[in-house]
């Protein structure tokens, strides 16, 4: 016979004290960070919402839509996280760093930090290159093991 499951609590004081305190830092990270120009920042974060709802969303699944039909087409369905994760790791990575990739904001990064800035544009590819080669290593020792279990 079973014994009924005790109801799971919340949370801990400890717990409901750490997160009290992210918030407290959260907060005063937002107001330091809307002290000068508060509406261009809320602004930015309602257009990037909206950017990202409206238009990036549906291209991610229109991207992995065309990525799943062509793996389906060619009976390769398994090997499909092996492309989508370096691919999105990829493209997190040129949203993120998109304005210093592309070097539209040099002068301000120079300005903020006192360094000229370093060439993102090669480094973002060099790691492109870097995820999708161990993603192919990882997916290459996967098939030979799989090979050397069926041989047996």
């Amino acid at each position: 016979m079973r014994r009924p499951e005790l109801p799971v609590p919340i949370g801990s004081p400890l717990q409901i004290l750490i997160l009290a305190c992210s918030f407290a830092l959260a907060g005063y990270a937002g107001v330091r960070l809307l002290d000068g120009d508060w509406f261009e920042i809320a602004l930015w974060f309602v257009g990037a919402a909206v950017v990202h709802d409206l238009v990036l969303v549906p291209l991610y699944g229109a991207a992995d839509q065309t990525l799943l039909r062509t793996f389906e087409a060619a009976d390769r369905r398994a090997w499909i996280p092996y492309v989508r994760v370096p691919a999105a790791l990829s493209l997190l990575l040129l949203l993120v760093w998109f304005p210093l990739i592309t070097g539209r904001v040099t002068h301000r990064y120079t300005g903020a930090t006192g360094h000229p800035p370093a060439d993102f544009a090669a480094r973002w590819l060099l790691l492109t290159v870097v995820l999708f080669g161990a993603s192919a290593v990882v997916f290459a020792i996967g098939r030979w093991r799989s090979a050397g279990a069926r041989r047996e």
